[in-house]
């Protein structure tokens, strides 16, 4: 006989406790157990509070903004690995030393008087191609690199100091008298500063589609601020490497009657920034942005006593409508000379026009 206190039965050992009693059920029921056991885990889940959807929307944004950061770094660094090899420097190019730089410089013309050109900004020596070769049949023309343009060996500081001592040194250096000085662009302030600094050295002063003013062509970039390595360097190689962009940017800043760039024009414009160190001189030059001097400094001017000059593209989208009448009263000059359907690239659109008004001032010099 069995006692029935002792714990056990015919068919097998009784359940004792609850979790006895659970796993009892669930070995004879276990689709049943499943459902209980889920349905646990679901009120459990219904009980817990939920985060806000603005939280949720945020971390999923995070997420995702975490993995287009790595993906966008690891190209960029990849880019720039694949393309970090340098153009080489044109050969049989022409220097000089100016203080601590070597100077690439351009000379046109056997005889006459001097006439020295200044590039602006992006530009180069070779941008005064079309009218130095015009003025060279009176005169002897030259064009230099700027401190962190061209072919000019790149030293920072890249500001205005820098380039009016470059260019001063560099009429030591040619032993040049009295040339007439004609700045275009930014290369304004270049002219503007040196004939301050030393106005016994410049037999005139031409101001080109430049109102050599800080500030004058907008405020300065901040392009420095807002790309960082690597991106900027892949930035800058983008836009190098790009032809439609480079014709772009020529196009609107020259308008209609400006040559279409060939192999070799794109090249002219972009090998610059394609050789070693030109992406360091590059953001150097951001860093001061368009260089100019203070209205003050450039009331100046008005004392010096030399022949001066503004020209103007007449459809210099650049500059406000007045600026060249502004100039010309700021400095001294007469009434500035406007070029009919030109844009700000008033020396490749129109060199013969402008090569006749640098003949002009020269003449009353």
């Amino acid at each position: 006989m069995i006692d029935q206190n002792d714990g056990g039965a015919p068919g097998g050992p009784r359940p004792t406790d609850e979790r006895d009693a659970a796993r009892a059920t669930a070995e004879q029921d276990p689709a049943g157990a499943a459902e209980k056991g889920e349905g646990t885990a679901e009120r459990a889940r219904a009980d817990r509070p939920r985060r806000p959807w603005w939280r949720r929307w945020a971390r999923r944004l995070g997420l995702t903004a975490l993995v287009l950061a790595v993906a966008v770094t690891l190209s960029s660094v990849v880019y720039n690995a694949a393309t970090a090899g340098r153009s080489r420097v044109p050969a049989g190019l022409t220097y000089v030393r100016t203080g601590d730089l070597m100077t690439r410089y351009r000379a046109w013309g056997g005889g006459g008087s001097p006439i020295v050109l200044v590039h602006g900004a992006a530009e180069s020596a070779d941008t005064w191609e079309a009218v130095a070769g015009i003025l060279a049949r009176d005169h002897r023309v030259y064009a230099l690199d700027l401190n962190g343009a061209g072919y000019t060996s790149r030293r920072a500081p890249y500001d205005l100091d820098h380039q009016a001592r470059q260019l001063l040194a560099f009429l030591d250096a040619l032993h040049l008298r009295r040339p007439v000085l004609v700045g275009h662009s930014s290369g304004a302030a270049a002219v503007a500063e040196a004939a301050l600094r030393a106005p016994d050295r410049a037999g005139g002063l031409m101001f080109l589609d430049g109102d050599a003013l800080s500030g004058g062509a907008g405020p300065p970039s901040a392009v420095r601020h807002l790309i960082i390595p690597p991106y900027r360097t892949s930035v800058l190689r983008l836009v190098v490497r790009s032809d439609w962009l480079i014709r772009t940017i020529y196009s609107t800043q020259c308008g209609p009657s400006c040559p279409r760039l060939d192999a070799a024009g794109l090249d002219r414009w972009r090998r610059p920034y394609e050789v070693a160190g030109a992406e360091s001189g590059v953001w150097g030059m951001l860093r001061y942005g368009v260089l100019g001097l203070t209205e003050d400094r450039l009331g100046l001017l008005r004392s010096v006593g030399v022949p001066k000059a503004v020209v103007y593209g007449a459809e210099d989208h650049v500059f406000a409508k007045d600026s060249a009448a502004e100039t010309a009263r700021r400095i001294g000059a007469p009434n500035p000379t406007l070029i009919a359907g030109a844009r700000h690239l008033t020396l490749i659109s129109a060199p013969s026009r402008v090569a006749r008004a640098v003949e002009d001032l020269g003449a009353v010099s």
